[in-house]
């Protein structure tokens, strides 16, 4: 389980960093930053969090709830950071997650003096010092926290886009290649949202020209 070991070993202010939506053929990829500010958090929230994956979408959306309201009474902040699917074709997923992770950062209250990144890649000239932490959203609770904003933001922005684009089942599959989004692309072809860099929408651009 998740706990404050890797932000302890940090004087000053740490924000824990995730993504959501690396892998998806739609949409924006989505970035959470989290700094807890003091450690008079709620218990629940602390012995609940964990790698977002492995958590129901009914926790999740709890969670994400209980963060927002800690946000308000002061005991922690959040970011959240987008790249558009523009972004994404022009600069490679991997550099427009750094780009969503430095608008997260941005959209904090405050500056953190370190950010803990999930994964075992960094940024280039990030905001502020960095370090990956592979699997950190299963060891940090700020990177954990971050994890849960950021994949809860972008169901909920793929909840929007399915209104917009019927036919695709992003409400479901939050834009990963499932078998109703690929008839949806057979039926109605891409939308401006699809990643166009991306081999299988690439293979439906080319087989349309």
């Amino acid at each position: 389980m998740p706990d404050f070991k890797y932000e302890n070993e940090y004087n000053g202010l740490v924000a824990g960093l995730d993504e959501a939506g690396r892998g998806p053929w739609v949409g924006p990829v989505v970035a959470g930053a989290v700094v807890f500010l003091n450690q008079n958090i709620n218990p629940y929230l602390l012995s609940h969090l964990n790698d977002s994956k492995k958590l129901t979408s009914k926790r999740r959306e709890e969670l994400f709830e209980i963060i927002k309201t800690e946000a308000k009474e002061g005991n922690l902040c959040y970011g959240i950071g987008e790249a558009s699917a523009q972004e994404i074709d022009e600069i490679n997923i991997l550099e427009a997650s750094f780009l969503a992770m430095k608008r997260a950062v941005e959209n904090l209250s405050i500056k953190p003096d370190m950010a803990l990144i999930d994964g075992n890649r960094l940024p280039k000239r990030f905001v502020c010092e960095t370090r990956c932490i592979i699997k950190g959203d299963a060891l940090s609770l700020s990177i954990s926290a971050a994890s849960v904003m950021a994949k809860v933001y972008r169901d909920r922005l793929m909840k929007e886009m399915a209104l917009k684009y019927r036919g695709y089942g992003f409400e479901k599959n939050a834009g990963y290649g499932t078998k109703e989004h690929i008839e949806g692309l057979k039926k109605y072809g891409i939308t401006p949202e699809h990643r166009k860099s991306y081999k299988p929408i690439k293979e439906i651009i080319s087989k349309n020209m």
